[in-house]
């Protein structure tokens, strides 16, 4: 097979063990399965959500939290059998769903453990933890096994995109995807109905707010009001976390600062923006980023 399912379209051949820019193979890769409870309220509640963290990206950005999965060096080779066994021991861990994180180059083999899972007895719903830089193609084959989208929206400008992610095409790859993704699961349900509770189907679009990047921040959440209504919610991200690589990128080498968030804030209020999740207290701290031990894999 000719790898085609992310927007880089390498065409390595994955039979002949050739690698991407994903840096894997057909071999699934893992790096933790555990349960997380760093996610949206609705998406973690108090049991956690049981996240399956996918060795690998296609994105590569310069500020990435999750480097060393990233670029694929930590994590486990595993069968398809184990990641069945893998969903159904966090159902038995009394997960609220199973979160398949930056799984888009694993799309074929987790839809066919998917299959499998099911027949075993899993019953969680599915959510898809993705950058958004993801064709059409590959998202339409999750019809019908993602129940809860939760996509990042990184850049709006092909500048930015193409300095921080080495892809100027993001955002219009980006809005692609994320129309297919609320195609699918329409406008959120909550268990009870009540949107305290847990999310049972829908997409919550995640913006990470950059340093001095404001404006393209607030064009995001301008464009996703516009568009999409109250058919999805919008999380507003404060934690990033300037890591040790980014000498090459002095002016994202600093936090975003009370002030600069709370404008954000504002600005999504003063648009309309009611369905959402802001972040309070330190959530910008190295802490907050799991430790990539294969735990559970």
């Amino acid at each position: 097979m000719k790898c085609d399912l992310c927007p880089r379209k390498c065409l390595v051949d994955w039979k002949k063990g050739e690698k991407g820019i994903c840096g894997q193979t057909e071999n699934l890769k893992v790096a933790r399965a555990a349960l997380h409870f760093w996610e949206e309220p609705c998406i973690s509640g108090d049991a956690g959500s049981g996240a399956v963290f996918f060795s690998g990206c296609p994105l590569h950005c310069v500020f990435c939290q999750n480097e060393n999965i990233a670029n694929g060096t930590v994590g486990k080779e595993i069968s398809l059998e184990r990641l069945v066994d893998i969903f159904l021991e966090l159902q038995e861990k009394r997960a609220n769903n199973i979160n398949l994180v930056t799984p888009g180059h694993f799309v074929p083999q987790i839809v066919k453990a998917l299959d499998q899972a099911r027949k075993e007895g899993l019953t969680l719903p599915v959510v898809y933890n993705t950058s958004s830089y993801e064709t059409v193609d590959t998202i339409k084959m999750l019809e019908g096994y993602v129940d809860i989208y939760l996509p990042d929206f990184k850049y709006m400008s092909p500048v930015l995109s193409k300095k921080y992610s080495h892809a100027p095409d993001y955002a219009e790859v980006a809005k692609a995807a994320i129309a297919e993704m609320v195609r699918q699961t329409g406008k959120a349900v909550f268990v009870n109905g009540e949107e305290d509770n847990l999310i049972l189907s829908g997409t919550i679009v995640r913006h990470l707010t950059l340093p001095g990047c404001m404006a393209d921040s607030m064009q995001i959440l301008k464009y996703l009001h516009d568009t999409y209504g109250d058919k999805i919610y919008i999380s507003i991200m404060n934690q990033f976390t300037p890591l040790s690589n980014l000498e090459k990128y002095p002016e994202l080498n600093r936090r975003i600062t009370d002030e600069e968030y709370e404008t954000l804030v504002d600005y999504a209020i003063d648009i309309g923006i009611e369905n959402g999740f802001i972040q309070e207290g330190d959530t910008a701290e190295e802490s907050f980023i799991p430790a990539f031990d294969c735990e559970g894999v």
